[in-house]
């Protein structure tokens, strides 16, 4: 029986029956039973003598779980893992070192549990409503600033007075309201792929002038904690990306290269695809908020949050400040 899996005998219920049969009733050798049931001599004596023990119910399936387990955390410290994933919602990189135990044990308290992945839940509630897609093919650049991931993402704006998530979507809007265009917010961010600091700004479209203003600030941000020098850019094949003279010039003024995405490959981006859920998860939808501008007012304390204090699961459990050196 190889270690760490639960080995289910050959045989059902029908076919230790039949070796009962057979052998007690029929009288016949154990040797030859267990040989046309293609089971082992001792599998045949094992149900023979279990069945003289306790009958027909000693025939039953039981189950593989150790009558003690010595080693097992105690059930206070799986009520706290499992309250800190319903209050934080957070994985068992983040509740491990917070509680003190190996990300292991967290990991296997959640799925003992039946806890369901981060990924498949609404960020806000914590309620299953999809499931995810990953790639198993992972790389990271040697050196800040060899490569930069930029991208957008697209947040509807909320209504004064806080939208469906703070009202309930049962809630009553006037003929007006449901008329109204509220918009959206279009969040930029840059991500480095090796320290994976990252910038983000709230911005009124994805416009070619928008990104290339964006890219230029977003550099400046990166040179003041030390990433002075960007030698690539990888975007996917948005127009404002892809055929903006403006964001070409940035790229030309910082000498860096454009590499863009297979077309439907977002993965290829990874780095800030990922932090896009992040940023989500944490930030746009980890509260409930009564207001548009008050969204927007937490990102940048979140983002300073991010990049200097917030454990990340790939850089070890540190932060991404722990990989460059401000110069400011």
């Amino acid at each position: 029986m190889s270690q760490g899996r639960s080995v289910r005998p050959r045989l059902n219920e029908f076919g230790r029956m039949l070796i009962i049969q057979r052998v007690l009733h029929d009288g016949r050798p154990v040797a030859h039973v267990a040989k046309e049931l293609g089971v082992s001599r001792q599998c045949a004596h094992r149900w023979v003598a279990r069945y003289r023990r306790e009958g027909a119910v000693g025939l039953r399936d039981r189950s593989c779980r150790p009558h003690r387990s010595p080693t097992r955390v105690p059930i206070e410290v799986e009520e706290r893992v499992l309250q800190l994933r319903r209050e934080q919602r957070r994985g068992q990189d983040w509740i491990g070192p917070e509680l003190g135990i190996p990300t292991r044990t967290v990991g296997a308290i959640l799925k003992r549990r039946g806890v369901p992945r981060l990924s498949d839940c609404d960020p806000l509630t914590g309620e299953v409503i999809r499931a995810s897609k990953a790639t198993a093919h992972r790389y990271e650049r040697q050196r800040p600033g060899e490569l930069v991931h930029m991208d957008v993402k697209k947040l509807g704006r909320i209504p004064d007075g806080g939208g469906w998530r703070a009202n309930g979507r049962e809630h009553g809007q006037t003929s007006a309201q449901k008329r109204a265009r509220i918009g959206f917010d279009f969040v930029h961010s840059l991500v480095d792929d090796h320290s994976r600091l990252a910038y983000s700004e709230i911005l009124t479209d994805e416009k070619g002038g928008t990104c290339a203003a964006f890219l230029q600030r977003a550099a400046e941000f990166f040179a003041d904690h030390g990433i002075d020098r960007i030698e690539r850019v990888m975007t996917d094949n948005a127009f404002g990306y892809r055929l903006s003279n403006d964001v070409a010039a940035v790229l030309d003024q910082l000498g860096a290269r454009h590499v863009l995405i297979r077309p439907h490959c977002p993965w290829q981006n990874g780095k800030v695809e990922r932090f896009n859920r992040t940023l989500q998860t944490e930030w746009a939808y980890r509260q409930v908020f009564s207001s548009n501008l008050e969204r927007q007012q937490a990102l940048a304390p979140w983002l300073n949050y991010y990049n200097t204090q917030r454990r990340h699961s790939a850089l070890d459990g540190l932060p991404p400040i722990s990989r460059v050196s401000p110069t400011s």
